[in-house]
């Protein structure tokens, strides 16, 4: 979005009448450049180091390429993650690009930071614990009756036979879902990896100990929905509140399961389901692309790691030697 369409979209400057609408379509165009999650860690990136730079008499816009350093050594140094450290530069750089200025985060000197950042800290991320079938059986045992209880049964058992993300379980509408005789097809409208909304289809099985088809229909009937939103917010009387779900409330909920087994929910989060189906199957011997299939994985490098991590002490080279 170029510093024109930033000031006349604000009425800095004066655009004819007949423009107007169609200026306003080209700024919600331009911000749907980003997913809305990007868009909000962005600002609140940008924010944080507007107050780093105002707590010190420095200008944000345009910033020099010294500020930029000592911004990012200042964040590394108080703790910060080299990947947040990097999406905190990405996004200097962006606010930078839609305000029409110059930006020195992609200098040889910035780049030199964030190699140094890399190196001293390691980029190695921080990975929840999968949640595989053997312990989603064991949490949804401490599921309860009610609606509260139903939809969380409900929301782990399909959110782990989907591989979902916990954004894309939450985006779910009932008109996305699809009965068969041979379980249930979800319409995956958008996601991470699918910013454009090409969309794809996920067949979830029933099973036979836990059977994720009929926890939703249960979930469904008592909720008494039959449009709009999938999953709903439960208040402690048991009402089914109107809206939807948070994606927060998913990991909330799958740490709660984990706590009442006596785990530490601190070490599950929302991509616990995911992990743990893509564990699971691996440990099972399906095929990659299968599980690829399931998940959406595009990149299969990521899919190899789940399957290498399985197969560690099959066939292993020190079987025997001692």
């Amino acid at each position: 979005m170029s510093a024109t369409l930033t000031t006349l979209a604000a009425g800095a400057l004066p655009a004819p009448a007949d423009l107007a609408p169609d200026l306003e379509a080209a700024l919600r165009f331009a911000k749907a450049e980003k997913s809305p999650a990007t868009r909000r860690a962005y600002a609140t990136d940008y924010r944080l180091f507007c107050r780093w730079c105002e707590a010190r008499g420095l200008s944000p816009m345009p910033a020099a390429t010294e500020t930029v350093a000592a911004y990012l050594a200042h964040e590394a140094e108080n703790g910060c993650k080299a990947s947040t450290i990097a999406r905190r530069c990405a996004a200097i750089g962006y606010a930078h690009k839609l305000a029409g200025n110059e930006s020195s985060t992609a200098s040889e000197s910035i780049r030199a930071v964030l190699r140094g950042i890399r190196r001293t800290l390691g980029t190695a991320p921080t990975r929840k614990a999968p949640v595989t079938a053997d312990l989603l059986l064991a949490m949804i045992s401490s599921a309860g009756t009610g609606p509260k209880g139903l939809r969380d049964r409900a929301l782990v058992l399909l959110g782990f036979a989907g591989a979902f993300r916990r954004s894309e379980l939450v985006a779910l509408d009932v008109s996305d879902l699809q009965e068969t005789e041979a379980g249930l097809l979800v319409t995956i409208r958008r996601s991470k990896t699918d910013q454009e909304a090409q969309g794809r289809t996920v067949a979830i099985v029933r099973g036979s100990i836990a059977c994720p088809v009929d926890a939703v229909h249960k979930w469904i009937e008592t909720a008494g929905i039959d449009n709009g939103p999938l999953f709903h917010p439960v208040a402690k009387g048991g009402k089914v509140m109107a809206g939807r779900l948070s994606d927060k409330q998913v990991a909330r909920t799958i740490k709660a399961f984990a706590a009442r087994l006596g785990l530490d929910g601190a070490a599950f989060g929302g991509h616990s389901l995911r992990a743990g189906f893509l564990t699971s199957a691996a440990a099972r011997g399906a095929s990659i692309f299968k599980m690829a299939d399931q998940s959406g994985h595009k990149n299969m490098d990521t899919l190899r790691g789940y399957v290498r991590n399985a197969e560690l002490f099959q066939d292993h080279a020190g079987a025997g030697l001692l």
